[in-house]
């Protein structure tokens, strides 16, 4: 069983959406770590407005000012890594080391977002391919699209905020940003340095709040002109049923498989498939959920991973040798635990874990999963992994796109015209060879297909995603 550190179940606060502001309570043991303001409508319209006037003074910035911003951010941001990391421990699910690693990330979203604020170029255009255009010339450009909604959510709560801001400001636009009303306490440290910047007013501004009273607000005013979200289906579709004729940027998550063949090294796929299981407590949309592990490899893989799961330990979030933090709230835990119910009564096979804890819950391992059970289906988020066994490649690729999930997806082979073959058979938005389906890198493109979203993240992607296209064309006749 996982090492369990002294714990203590957290206290339940009843919170109430109209109080002036929102405590924000450590899911560990339900203490208070700070407070912020719970905006109301009223000062929501407010932000709002300014940033509408702040993408004025944002599109007028030159390139070199907002490189300068952007670099200033990142640099004192590399001198306050253990503030930073304290606080995303803290208010959310990351151990300290964890949460380290994700102020690294931060530091090099920014520092790539201002690399791409030299790189807004366009392109000439050749009017003269059309008969009667021969003395024609033009080309178009960049430009930056007005004000930018974004919604972040709890699990990274201080990197994806960067994966909004950077790239907005990259790209000559003003931003509101809306973190998750469980941990806005990293996102507002994150903005105060962007205040002490020579950024102009109006162009950054955060909001903190219920999305449930103010969310649907921001996002359906026709002030805003891009919303980019990033959180759960249900949400995202929600969004896009109120947010009308607006450029969109979501990543919903995911149900993320990983095939393991007969020839793939099995320590290498062991470390990473056990890492991206567990880390964060599975609370992480490139989570690895299933594995399908052909037959001569199965037996001695299922037992190893399960006795590496099993010694995971958990507690103090702030201690060095914690290895995984708890679920960011008890309905998370619940959630979590009734799906495991629910593979339980459906005849599935539980390998180790199963147990919660107040808001921990143990690394799960299931085999023997049918298709009708939840955890083969939905997306999880929490630390369950099923294992399957196959024999038949095309049975594994059938079985692992057969979600309505798509975003991030791993294969193990050294055998490279069979990655080729299995990476280009799979349905989703990035296939990692010989990395799990959890390898990210914070340039590259970023996003899934079906319910994973629409569009692509990635700093030099989500610049694009940020900026509309204008044609200029002269007619140079006499």
């Amino acid at each position: 069983m996982p090492t369990i550190q002294s714990l203590s179940a957290p206290t339940t606060i009843d919170i109430k959406n109209s109080q002036p502001q929102i405590q924000v309570l450590n899911p560990e043991d339900g203490s208070l770590v700070g407070t912020v303001v719970n905006n109301s409508v009223s000062e929501v319209d407010a932000i709002i407005e300014a940033a509408v006037i702040g993408a004025q003074k944002a599109k007028k910035l030159s390139s070199n000012v907002r490189m300068s911003v952007l670099n200033e951010v990142a640099d004192n941001l590399s001198n306050q890594k253990e503030l930073f990391a304290q606080m995303i421990a803290r208010e959310g699910i990351k151990t300290i080391n964890e949460a380290r690693k994700e102020v690294s990330r931060c530091v090099e979203t920014i520092r790539i977002s201002a690399e791409e604020a030299r790189r807004l170029t366009g392109e000439t255009i050749a009017f003269d391919q059309a008969p009667g255009s021969e003395n024609r010339f033009g080309y178009y450009r960049r430009i930056p699209l007005g004000v930018v909604a974004a919604i972040t959510p709890f699990n990274d709560p201080l990197n994806l905020v960067a994966h909004k801001i950077g790239p907005a400001i990259a790209a000559g636009n003003s931003v509101i940003i809306l973190p998750h009303h469980e941990t806005p306490l990293v996102a507002k440290l994150l903005v105060e340095l962007f205040n002490k910047t020579n950024l102009p007013k109006g162009i950054l501004n955060l909001v903190t709040g219920y999305g449930i009273d103010i969310g649907d607000m921001i996002v359906s005013d026709p002030r805003i002109n891009m919303v980019s979200f990033t959180g759960g289906k249900s949400v995202g579709e929600r969004i896009l049923s109120l947010a009308g004729l607006k450029k969109m940027s979501m990543e919903l998550g995911s149900n993320c498989p990983v095939i393991v063949m007969n020839d793939a090294n099995a320590e290498l796929a062991m470390e990473a498939c056990v890492s991206g299981a567990f880390w964060a407590a599975g609370q992480n949309c490139l989570h690895v959920q299933r594995i399908y592990i052909q037959d001569e490899l199965y037996d001695q893989f299922a037992s190893e991973f399960c006795l590496r799961a099993s010694k995971i330990s958990m507690g103090d979030k702030l201690s060095e040798s914690t290895q995984m933090g708890p679920m960011i709230n008890s309905r998370a835990a619940l959630k979590v635990e009734a799906m495991v119910k629910d593979a339980l009564e459906k005849n599935s096979t539980l390998l180790c874990g199963g147990k919660r804890q107040g808001n921990f819950f143990q690394p799960t391992v299931f085999e023997n999963v049918s298709n009708d059970c939840l955890i083969a289906k939905e997306e999880v988020f929490g630390p369950v992994t099923v294992l399957y066994r196959f024999s038949d490649k095309e049975a594994a690729i059938t079985q692992a796109n057969d979600v309505e999930f798509g975003l991030q997806a791993g294969i193990f082979t050294n055998d490279l015209e069979l990655a080729f073959e299995l990476a280009d058979s799979m349905d989703c938005g990035g296939v990692m060879i010989n990395d799990s389906s959890d390898y990210r890198i914070d340039a590259m493109p970023f996003g899934g297909v079906k319910g994973s979203g629409v569009g692509r993240e990635g700093v030099m992607n989500a610049v694009k995603e940020m900026t509309d296209i204008k044609t200029y064309c002269f007619n140079l006749r006499k």
